[in-house]
């Protein structure tokens, strides 16, 4: 008599494993991409990818390009500097996000990392930096930002980036509201000296919006007074405490994506 197991019933036959795998890496690149289309990687994502998470022929690597999506690709060449990748499979299309502009005042360099890298993970569409009388910094490196907002989509899986502006000054923000805004979008203004509850302003008008959230200091009473004159303007309380600058711009944003943004949507996974 044998003495080999009996076959397992179809339901407990082992599964083909996943492909790509969850542990593959991702990477933006430039785009379009294309089924077959053949990308070489170099630098420091070529770097990363070979030294850092160790990938080698044959592997996968799911390719972003903020255009077509999110694609599955294998490595088919590793040279010393590079990798050449082939695109297999289009994994998602590109994604929508919600109509949402952080207007964010500047703020130190560690501190407005913060705000960049949570701002993506949290999913704005837009970011425009806001200088005011008050501001520490002044100059925003935007290569800089943008590789920071990258390295964020990366990491949360987003397939869309933020698009970011420069540093406007918030009179020019002001001034031009109208033009560039033509239908009407509000702008809830973070006001540490009060206004109306963030949650029920934001459900009162859930359409496409922005925040503005201050500096280190604040806004002086000059600036809170022309932000108040803006027919779009809506004066917002974050609560009961006075919140720094990044705390402010992650909290406001976060609240109005749980409100009125996509976090009721289902997760891909």
């Amino acid at each position: 008599m044998s003495n080999a197991p009996p076959h397992l019933p179809a339901t407990h036959r082992p599964m083909n494993p996943a492909w790509p795998p969850r542990s593959a890496p991702r990477l933006f690149v430039g785009g379009p991409l294309a089924e077959a289309q053949v990308v070489t990687i170099e630098g420091p994502q070529a770097h990363y990818l070979a030294r850092v998470m160790r990938v080698g022929l044959g592997d996968a690597v799911v390719l972003c390009d903020d255009d077509t999506g999110e694609w599955a690709a294998r490595v088919e060449g590793a040279g010393k500097r590079d990798l050449t990748l082939s695109c297999v499979t289009l994994l998602r299309p590109r994604e929508g996000v919600p109509d949402f502009t952080l207007c964010a005042a500047l703020l130190k360099k560690d501190r407005f990392d913060l705000v960049l890298e949570k701002a993506c993970e949290l999913g704005v569409a837009h970011i425009q930096p806001v200088l005011t009388r008050r501001c520490v910094a002044d100059k925003l490196n935007l290569d800089r930002a943008r590789a920071i907002l990258t390295e964020a989509a990366e990491q949360c899986a987003r397939t869309a980036l933020p698009a970011l502006a420069e540093p406007k000054p918030l009179s020019a923000l002001l001034r031009g509201w109208d033009a560039e805004h033509p239908l009407g979008r509000l702008m809830f203004f973070a006001d540490e000296t009060g206004g109306e509850p963030a949650a029920s302003a934001f459900t009162a008008a859930p359409g496409p919006a922005a925040l503005l959230t201050g500096p280190e200091g604040g806004f002086d009473e000059a600036e809170r007074a022309a932000i108040r004159a803006l027919a779009q303007a809506r004066p917002i309380s974050l609560g009961p405490r006075i919140l720094r600058g990044e705390t402010a711009a992650i909290a406001g944003t976060a609240l109005w994506m749980g409100l009125c943004g996509d976090w009721h949507l289902a997760s891909g996974d």
